[in-house]
C-alpha cells in the first residue's frame, strides 16, 4: 500500500501540465485581450468600471470550463506561449501557439 502511495506522488509531482495558478493567470489574459481585439477602452473613471464589472463576468462565467481544458488538455509549454502573447492574432499573437512545430 505504501508503494502504491509513493508511485502516486511521483506521478503526480512530474505531472508536466499547467498549474492551476497558471491556468486562472491565462484566462485573465485572454480575457483581457479579447477585450482589447474588440475595441474596449476607457476614457472615463464610470467607463473604467464598466469593462472591468464586464470582464469580471466574463471570466466568472468561463472559468470552470477553461480551468477543466486548460490544466486536463493543455500542455504547460502552449499555456506559456499564450501568456507571452501580445494579441489574439498577428505575428505575435495567441494563435501561434496552436501551430505545429
Amino acid at each position: 500500500m505504501k508503494s502504491v502511495a509513493v508511485a502516486l506522488l511521483l506521478v503526480v509531482g512530474c505531472k508536466s501540465g499547467p498549474s492551476k495558478d497558471q491556468c486562472k493567470q491565462l484566462l485573465d489574459h485572454l480575457v483581457d485581450l479579447e477585450f482589447k481585439r474588440a475595441g474596449a477602452t476607457a476614457s472615463n473613471d464610470a467607463m473604467k468600471q464598466e469593462i472591468a464589472k464586464s470582464k469580471v463576468a466574463v471570466t466568472e462565467a468561463k472559468t470552470v470550463e477553461f480551468m477543466d481544458i486548460c490544466q486536463n488538455k493543455t500542455t504547460k509549454s502552449r499555456v506559456t506561449c499564450a501568456l507571452a502573447a501580445n494579441d489574439i492574432d498577428g505575428e505575435g499573437g495567441v494563435g501561434k501557439c496552436d501551430e505545429s512545430k
